[in-house]
């Protein structure tokens, strides 16, 4: 796949200062950063948390930072003393059209950079907001995490066997969900102030991403009255949906609807079980799931994972190997999106913007930058080196 450079990028000749840690703010950066927006990192002199979360530790920094930061300029200030703010208050006013900000709550007004106190000074700026509960609300002050929204949204709950504790997803889904929230509503309010001159605040937080995850669970409850329950690797309402052992490994089979079970059932030798009255229909399948399953498991244990794989592909049954991260970054279908980007800097390649436009992928500019790296050319006087 080709790639697109920064000049003629979507979000080319935008300025955001992102005042930013841990992952939710920087990777929110980082997507803007992917479209061509020039993001400016302000950071405490003793850097972004997430410098140090390691090991392991790429080039210098934790791997994580790297993988949160990239095509960013470092800005170090203390934003507490008077002469330092300006400084950066003055950047805002001067080029910024936006700022990103996910502080602890209350912090960014009291340190006058906040939505308000910056919007007076520059009425066409977008002030992103990511909080932790929300703007408003009993818990709107309080701080918090990925895995702590992860647990108060509802997701652990559904996560994780069944009579087991619950369990976190791996990935920080709520982190990196909010960014993409963030983002969104930032380029939304990006047009409007096309057409209107004016800028606007963008309120996103990790609990409210956190109930959008459950939006199918939400009505499931509302519907039944009844709690959804965990469901290993599973759906709650499909059946069957989820991962078996084979003989070497695990495969998820997603027999989504009537006529796949039917071609599922046929291409592992029992056809007869798509004209069982238990498993007919897939309301039915449901009810049953345990009978079903209990006569799955011992059959795709008989077999390897590549063996079913071909067995069911060739049938038109959907499914997937469980892999490795290794796996999943030396497939061949990865290898071919070319998402697994050289970054100019870097040691290794990273991650890429997981959009194409017209075909192309943008093009990383640059790795995460140095701790005030920037400092002195952007804001014209060393602040803290």
């Amino acid at each position: 796949m080709t790639v697109f450079q920064n000049q003629g990028a979507p979000l080319a000749g935008m300025v955001v200062v992102e005042f930013g840690h841990s992952v939710a703010a920087p990777y929110a950066g980082q997507i803007l950063s992917d479209l061509g927006a020039e993001v400016v990192k302000v950071e405490k002199p003793e850097g972004d948390d997430a410098r140090k979360w390691g090991p392991p530790f790429l080039d210098g920094v934790a791997a994580t930072f790297q993988a949160l930061n990239r095509n960013k300029r470092s800005v170090v200030a203390r934003l507490r003393d008077p002469e330092e703010r300006s400084r950066i208050i003055a950047y805002i006013v001067a080029r910024a059209d936006v700022v990103l900000q996910n502080l602890r709550p209350g912090q960014a007004d009291a340190m006058g950079v906040g939505a308000e106190a910056l919007l007076k000074l520059k009425p066409e700026l977008v002030y992103c907001n990511m909080g932790a509960f929300g703007a408003k609300g009993p818990l709107a002050r309080h701080p918090g995490y990925d895995p702590l929204m992860q647990a108060f949204g509802g997701i652990m709950s559904v996560l994780g066997e069944p009579g087991r504790p619950s369990v976190r997803v791996g990935p920080s889904i709520i982190d990196a969900g909010t960014a993409m929230w963030a983002a969104l509503g930032i380029v939304s309010a990006l047009l409007r102030r096309r057409d209107t001159g004016r800028g606007g605040v963008v309120d996103v937080s990790l609990f409210e991403t956190a109930v959008g995850w459950m939006t199918m669970h939400a009505a499931q409850y509302a519907a039944s009255g009844q709690l959804p329950r965990k469901a290993g690797s599973g759906q709650v309402g499909i059946v069957p949906y989820r991962a078996y052992q084979t003989a070497d490994g695990e495969l998820v089979v997603a027999a989504g609807n009537d006529k796949l079970f039917r071609q599922f059932s046929a291409a592992i030798g029992h056809p007869q079980w798509g004209d069982d009255p238990r498993f007919a229909a897939n309301p039915d399948r449901v009810k049953n799931a345990d009978a079903l399953y209990a006569l799955i498991e011992p059959e795709m244990l008989r077999y390897e994972t590549a063996h079913w794989m071909a067995l069911l592909e060739e049938a038109g049954v959907p499914c997937a190997p469980v892999q490795t991260v290794q796996q999943m970054l030396e497939h061949e279908q990865t290898q071919a999106l070319d998402i697994v980007q050289p970054v100019p800097g870097s040691s290794t390649p990273l991650i890429g913007l997981p959009i194409s436009f017209d075909g192309l992928r943008s093009q990383p500019r640059s790795a995460a930058p140095a701790l005030g790296a920037d400092t002195e050319a952007l804001l014209g006087v060393a602040l803290c080196l």
